[in-house]
């Protein structure tokens, strides 16, 4: 996995883009260069390892689509967000402006798409294909996200599915790409598809249970910050449909004050939260998700030795402290 990593990072960091205009290229340059674990375009070259592709230079283009659209949509989801930092840095609309991020996220979108188009072309249909399909997926879990902010009140499925959309999709569309390019026939692609999606599931129930209980010292990030905003995730969804009447006006207010209001509600809501025993519940569905991943990994027919790099890594992604 170190030595994908490595191959995706210096593919990254050697991309060309053009000196001008400035405005339109120094922001793809800046965001390009704040890191991360590029995870989802090394799972696009561990799938291709995966089902027996060696030479990875046929890879990297698709995996490099893979990571300019998930930086597209960062750069979006961050102006959207109103999001001052963004791995530690400065924001790109906050280091330029609204403007500038909106066209510097649609430029490295459409970089995905000319990366894509480097790819073996007997596979163009169905990489094309993949991405489209995930990058609206990616779309309409961000657009549900946003609707859901000011509804007073969320089913389990309807966050379940925005998650999925938000977060899941694109592992498992990383996935599949790679597995399309090293040519494994369409059963072999939705398993590792399934696998990437169930993994993405978990991930993101596993990070909503870390913000609420993590270790502030591990974690990265303000513990509770979730609950200071009122941000709808599982561990909320879940209160609000199992809560007890009579502890309803006490969620209500929680939800209506503020830290500087009420300096206790990251505490108070915790409080809630262990009562009505929805971390259990959350730990619950992370260990259904992890389980269906794994069986989809088992049902793929490439020797085990093979599946060891890729369960490795979801393991790591599904026990984390930050």
């Amino acid at each position: 996995m170190q030595h994908l990593q490595q191959l995706v990072i210096e593919a990254i960091e050697t991309s060309q883009f053009p000196e001008t205009p400035t405005n339109l290229y120094d922001p793809i340059r800046y965001i390009l260069t704040l890191g991360g674990k590029r995870v989802r375009p090394v799972l696009t070259l561990m799938a291709a390892e995966l089902f027996g592709m060696q030479e990875m230079d046929e890879i990297i283009p698709a995996a490099k689509a893979v990571e300019f659209f998930h930086n597209f949509s960062l750069i979006h989801d961050d102006l959207m967000d109103k999001a001052p930092l963004r791995r530690g840095k400065t924001t790109v609309h906050e280091k330029w402006d609204a403007n500038i991020a909106i066209l510097s996220g649609d430029g490295l979108l459409v970089k995905a798409y000319e990366e894509i188009s480097k790819c073996n072309p007997v596979y163009l249909p169905a990489t094309l294909r993949i991405l489209s399909k995930v990058a609206m997926e990616v779309c309409e879990g961000q657009q549900l996200d946003m609707d859901y902010e000011s509804r007073a009140s969320l089913s389990m499925p309807e966050y379940l599915e925005m998650i999925r959309l938000k977060t899941s999709v694109l592992l498992g569309g990383a996935l599949q790409l790679g597995a399309i390019l090293s040519g494994a026939n369409e059963q072999q692609q939705q398993l590792i598809y399934d696998f990437g999606e169930n993994v993405g599931l978990a991930f993101q129930l596993q990070d909503d249970i870390l913000d609420a209980y993590g270790d502030p010292d591990t974690f990265g990030k303000i513990v509770g910050g979730d609950i200071m905003i009122n941000k709808k995730t599982f561990l909320l969804v879940k209160l609000m449909e199992v809560i007890a009447e009579e502890d309803v006006p006490t969620m209500q207010y929680l939800l209506h004050s503020t830290v500087e209001s009420v300096p206790t509600k990251v505490e108070d809501m915790l409080t809630l939260y262990d009562k009505y025993q929805v971390r259990e519940a959350a730990d619950e569905l992370k260990d259904i998700y992890t389980q269906r991943a794994f069986e989809k990994m088992d049902a793929l027919d490439v020797p085990n030795e093979r599946k060891e790099a890729l369960l490795l890594l979801a393991n790591n992604l599904l026990v984390r402290q930050q």
